[in-house]
């Protein structure tokens, strides 16, 4: 399949998905510190830990610059113990503020205010931070119009012929990007068929998924959502659901 050809596919995927599902309210957060534990805490796990990690941080009133700068490490570990790996994370977590401290005085609005490439290369400078947790931070708590490549996106991808195997990161995000780059944030409503299922799927909408985004960040933000919701109900690593799947009919032929 051509590049033409896979991007046809992927904006052929968008408005499928969205007349399936609609919105799916990403990223589920109250604020953009939220958003930026969330996405260091959802590495190597899943998001059903990530939330009782946060409620446990919110209960303590922890999710807060001055919290995660002053709270001694094993304090930070022990609430976000669920989310696995929590002295690396609490480690990484730690390290961020420092970085928001010393390069733009512990302000976010600054950080966010700086341009994409820029602030990007910053993020991936830092620790334990790989390109999926950095682009989720740049889309979601910064609105950045950045796409986020993840397992999903590279399962859906490879299995409908789109994709090598071992397509690196960098490749996926540009060939997502430059698909949806023309296209404009649909308003369609959803179909009868996958309607029920929309309930189950979509997150409730937040403060952070109601937030004030360009037209193309939005697009980015809708199809990562959906993307997801792919993945983790129907393309599983084995045994895919395929027969159900909204994106049944553009499965190659054998």
């Amino acid at each position: 399949m051509t590049t033409n050809e896979s991007q046809q596919h992927i904006r052929a995927y968008y408005k499928t998905l969205y007349d399936a599902w609609g919105r799916q309210n990403w990223w589920p957060g109250r604020t953009r510190l939220e958003v930026i534990v969330g996405a260091y805490l959802t590495q190597n796990t899943s998001w059903k830990n990530v939330e009782i990690s946060l409620r446990r941080l919110r209960a303590a009133s922890a999710l807060n610059l001055v919290a995660i700068r002053t709270m001694p490490a094993a304090q930070l570990e022990g609430l976000i113990r669920s989310a696995g790996y929590f002295r690396q994370k609490a480690a990484r977590l730690k390290t961020f503020v420092v970085f928001l401290d010393q390069q733009y005085g512990g302000s976010l609005s600054r950080m966010f205010a700086q341009p994409t490439q820029n602030l990007r290369q910053e993020l991936l400078a830092l620790h334990g931070v790989g390109p999926e947790t950095a682009d989720s931070i740049l889309l979601y708590a910064g609105q950045h119009p950045v796409f986020v490549v993840d397992a999903y996106t590279r399962r859906i991808l490879e299995r409908h012929g789109l994709l090598d195997a071992n397509a690196k990161y960098e490749k996926v995000r540009e060939l997502c990007e430059r698909a949806l780059g023309c296209v404009e944030p649909s308003k369609s409503k959803r179909n009868g068929e996958f309607r029920a299922k929309f309930s189950r799927l979509a997150h409730r909408p937040s403060r952070m998924s109601l937030s004030k985004r360009s037209p193309l960040a939005q697009v980015y933000n809708d199809m990562h959502g959906l993307i997801v919701g792919v993945g983790k109900h129907y393309c599983f690593k084995s045994k895919p659901d395929c027969e159900h799947c909204p994106l049944r009919t553009f499965l190659p032929s054998e």
